[in-house]
């Protein structure tokens, strides 16, 4: 919506400046209008990014937060779907269908990029996720205070003690239905393209909210930023494969990561056979 807003901006700009300025009126000027447009369209998404850094400029990472800021979950829909539009991904989205639609869930991924929680979060507007992210990521401006203000829990993969707890934490933000714990069970993005083990503890989460797994796929977002360097478009795609409900997540974790895993695989290999 956000980058619709700017072309049809800098159109009716581009419009108004050419009348003003008296560019239709001669053919000589009218090689103007495409670099009026264009200077127009970078000026009002240099304006949306400058929003967005003064939006989150109050925002104080050292402030706790116990409730989802709808605000701010709102914002970062916006500008997630204005990421996408900017660096031209085409999604192509299947079995949404099976997502819930009472109560809240954990939903796993496998993970490829950076740009998987963008997408997943430009194509599950309505699904109110809380990531869980490696603690690294505090340290990206504007993206750490966007997390912070939507629950997103940091995770400290060196320290089984400090894991538990942002676990806990997860279970207890299902538990008091405030936002759906999103999470990349592989703990990494995969090198080589292919589905990695998991990190079978995550699976908890689900056992102890007595929650239902959304188990997801994604393809396509590693060569996004290599085709917009190309001035390619770049085709992503998540698919929504199963849900499996709360009552059949009884056992070992592992017994839950290796049912959740065969299903993802199921999904991916073939496709990394084409």
């Amino acid at each position: 919506m956000l980058y619709k807003a700017t072309y049809i901006c800098a159109g009716l700009g581009t419009a108004g400046l050419g009348i003003g300025l008296r560019l239709f009126d001669s053919l000589h000027w009218l090689w103007q209008i495409p670099l009026l447009f264009a200077g127009l369209w970078l000026s009002l998404v240099i304006l949306a990014l400058l929003f967005l850094l003064l939006w989150c400029a109050p925002i104080s990472l050292e402030k706790p937060v116990e409730e989802d800021s709808p605000a701010d979950r709102r914002l970062l829909c916006l500008y997630s779907d204005f990421a996408l539009s900017l660096l031209r991904v085409k999604r192509h989205i299947t079995g949404m269908e099976k997502l819930p639609q009472h109560g809240r869930f954990l939903l796993v991924c496998n993970h490829l990029s950076i740009l998987d929680p963008v997408l997943l979060l430009g194509c599950m507007k309505t699904s109110q996720l809380a990531f869980i992210s490696k603690r690294e990521n505090n340290r990206l401006p504007v993206v750490n205070k966007l997390m912070h203000k939507t629950l997103c829990q940091l995770i400290n993969r060196d320290n089984d003690r400090d894991a538990l707890l942002t676990i806990l934490k997860c279970v207890d933000i299902l538990k008091q239905d405030k936002a759906n714990i999103a999470v990349f069970p592989e703990g990494y993005t995969s090198r080589d393209g292919h589905l990695q083990p998991f990190r079978n503890g995550v699976f908890k989460i689900a056992q102890r909210a007595k929650v239902p797994i959304v188990v997801c796929a994604l393809r396509g977002t590693p060569a996004v930023f290599h085709n917009f360097l190309r001035l390619r478009r770049s085709h992503v795609y998540l698919d929504l494969l199963a849900v499996i409900p709360a009552e059949e997540l009884k056992g070992q974790t592992k017994e839950v990561g290796d049912r959740v895993h065969a299903i993802m695989a199921a999904d991916l290999d073939p496709q990394d056979q084409r």
